[in-house]
């Protein structure tokens, strides 16, 4: 896969090389281009708008060719998961648990989706009988509607209920008042009844004070006033129209009615008087018969994995949904109800019929969740006792809602809230962990490290390796892209333990010159020790032997060989005459370099034209931070190079050495550019 960048913040033109299922390490220093180059893939895949910006600042100053930032990559790529300083600013540790989407992390799994689809395939025969069934939802939604009517006390329908309310002194839209007889059309008129009685209703508070009806504006008297004002006393437009509302839903729930219940329902509806207790104990069965009819209703709609999981008691399960009519709803008892429950019934006992597959199914589902849960907790305890943090996790399946919780390894209670108590450090290898998980679990096409380990120590660095890469569930197979200045994941992976990445890893040295970023291959020949480095240097007819004589003091000095041979070379490049004696010196060194003469170089090392001769010829950035030490050490008491400056170029590969391993630095420039830089122009001053 190859990815085309140009103007993207620091990086003119460049391109990378990423090999699919293969670990690609990409190291360089910092400035590099390392986070731009994740971004910019990112941007590319997510969202193309986004790489406006990353517009270098100095297009957005001025920019006559109108250049834009421009990603190619020559693949799709469908999808890209990077871990950046952002992800770790987003990772947020949870109260009673360590994160809180612990089961798409952990158990969702392909395998996962597949049983869970066997299951809900078996348990269609039922579903199919009630989905997308309107008939069965109007039911259940008129019998919602009546059952709100019914508030009830813990033992009988409530004073305060709409049924009570409407019938505290009768039914007095079937039963109106004598006097009122003239008003039966409007009052028994069920869909304009509310609306005239709010109207009549309205039209009396104006009768006070006038003589005329305020109505029809006829001669007003005392008995007309008095019947209009009747209608308000007799008439409650709200209790009304809640009342009409439970007569048509009973109408409408006629047929689910035993004939029985029907009877009764319609005589205690037209009743003259208010409600017996009797009557009110009646309405309280009819009430509580219709919710457990509907919460049966419910219950099939809901049916799943999640309330069959308990493979031990299936057939129990099961059998619970069956609806029997004739032991626990007699009131509803009806040849229509029969029906639908019948063909509920039906679809339930021929489940029960292929219970022992199901119960597999299910079963499989379980131990398959026991073992991934085990797997994952081995896996995580194990890469904290590796990388010696005292915490382990405790993965757990409680009401097929997984979660996991820390522990320190010196007290067995959970611990709440991860943020008081890991460090900086800890959370982040938290974050990295689950960030596999979390990205092994959505299959991304692209798995993007931006500089993932270099803030870790050493032994911590290897274990989080191991965890990502070697690991059987690890990101080992997977197309990945690891950006970072820390220089052991390549010695670990293509040379002290090629054998155990098993080839997998693609490493290669980032450089950026000027704005051009390129890469060099690095392959196990390239990852040496300084002193393989400084034998391959002193045989090199080609190399200056000043700068020979540099690598040379160097691997003494790392060899901790300070004898004659040493101090010699201290001498010559400090530009000194012979302090003391130093033929046995001259010798060993005329051994390994035969045209050494001390003399000739030492007039070499005092000609600061000849130095800077060089310094100049020479395309390596240590050799030239070297050779710009030894010209002069003038530029340590000039004001234009601040300390900072001065100590990098004063100590850099002074004495210490980071790794046994490195790369030479006559093939890969591990000096930033901005220091070289420096030097050339003092040099070019001086």
């Amino acid at each position: 896969m190859k990815v085309n960048i140009k103007n993207c913040n620091n990086i003119d033109n460049g391109t990378i090389i990423i090999e699919k299922n293969k670990l690609n390490i990409k190291f360089g220093i910092n400035g590099t281009g390392k986070s731009t180059i994740a971004k910019a893939i990112q941007c590319k895949i997510e969202n193309e708008e986004n790489l406006s910006d990353l517009l270098p600042f100095k297009l957005r100053k001025e920019n006559p060719d109108k250049l834009k930032t421009e990603v190619e990559i020559d693949q799709k790529i469908n999808s890209v998961s990077i871990f950046n300083e952002d992800y770790v600013k987003r990772f947020l540790f949870q109260q009673d648990e360590l994160v809180s989407n612990s089961f798409e992390v952990f158990i969702k799994t392909k395998k996962y989706i597949e049983t869970e689809k066997n299951i809900e395939t078996q348990l269609e025969n039922i579903k199919k009988v009630f989905l997308n069934n309107e008939e069965l939802d109007q039911v259940i939604s008129d019998f919602e509607s009546l059952s709100k009517s019914f508030k009830t006390t813990q033992t009988s329908i409530s004073d305060t209920s709409a049924i009570s309310k409407a019938l505290k002194g009768g039914n007095k839209i079937e039963n109106i008042p004598e006097h009122l007889k003239e008003y039966t059309p409007f009052i028994q008129n069920k869909e304009k009844c509310v609306d005239w009685l709010g109207w009549q209703i309205q039209g009396n508070t104006f009768s006070d004070g006038h003589k005329n009806c305020p109505y029809c504006v006829s001669s007003n008297d005392v008995n007309r006033k008095n019947k209009i004002k009747s209608v308000s006393d007799n008439y409650n437009k709200s209790v009304i129209k809640n009342f009409l509302i439970i007569i048509k839903a009973v109408e409408d729930l006629g047929d689910y009615f035993s004939l029985i219940a029907k009877e009764k329902l319609n005589t205690i509806l037209k009743k003259i008087d208010g409600l017996e207790k009797e009557e009110k104990d009646y309405l309280f069965t009819i009430k509580t018969q219709i919710d457990n009819f509907l919460q049966r209703l419910k219950n099939l709609k809901e049916i799943s994995f999640n309330n069959l999981k308990d493979d031990d008691k299936i057939e129990e399960k099961i059998k619970s949904f069956v609806i029997e009519i004739d032991k626990w709803f007699g009131e509803l008892k009806s040849e229509k109800t029969k029906n639908i429950v019948d063909s509920m019934n039906s679809a339930l006992n021929g489940t029960l019929k292929e219970v022992g597959e199901l119960k597999g199914e299910i079963a499989k589902q379980k131990s398959g969740v026991k073992k991934i849960i085990e797997k994952h907790e081995k896996s995580i305890n194990q890469f904290l006792i590796n990388a010696g943090y005292k915490y382990k996790v405790l993965i757990e399946d409680k009401d097929g809602k997984p979660k996991i919780r820390l522990r320190h390894v010196d007290f067995e209670s959970d611990i709440l809230g991860g943020d008081q108590h890991l460090s900086f450090g800890e959370r982040n290898a938290f974050a990295l962990v689950l960030f596999m998980y979390e990205t092994l679990s959505k299959k991304h096409d692209l798995i993007i490290l931006d500089d993932p380990i270099s803030s870790f120590d050493k032994n911590k660095k290897y274990a989080i390796l191991q965890m990502l890469f070697r690991e059987d569930n690890s990101f080992k197979g997977e197309t990945i892209l690891m950006l970072t200045h820390d220089f052991e994941p390549v010695i670990d992976s293509i040379k002290a333990l090629a054998c155990k990445f098993e080839n997998q890893t693609n490493a290669v040295f980032l450089e950026s010159q000027q704005g051009v970023l390129t890469e060099k291959e690095i392959k196990k020949d390239n990852v040496l020790t300084f002193s393989q480095i400084c034998e391959n240097i002193t045989k090199d007819k080609s190399i200056n032997l000043i700068i020979k004589l540099i690598y040379l003091r160097r691997n003494f000095e790392i060899l901790n060989d300070k004898g004659n041979e040493y101090q010699l070379l201290s001498d010559l490049i400090h530009g000194r005459n012979f302090e003391k004696n130093w033929t046995d010196g001259v010798k060993k060194i005329t051994i390994l370099l035969p045209d050494f003469d001390y003399g000739k170089i030492l007039k070499v090392v005092n000609d600061k034209e000849e130095l800077k001769k060089v310094y100049i010829n020479t395309k390596s950035g240590y050799e030239k931070l070297q050779i710009f030490r030894i010209i002069n050490g003038e530029f340590t008491k000039n004001d234009d190079f601040s300390d900072v400056m001065k100590k990098f170029i004063n100590e850099t590969y002074h004495i210490e050495n980071d790794f046994i391993h490195q790369l030479n630095p006559r093939e890969y420039d591990l000096i930033p550019e901005f220091i070289i830089k420096e030097c050339d122009d003092f040099i070019t001053r001086y």
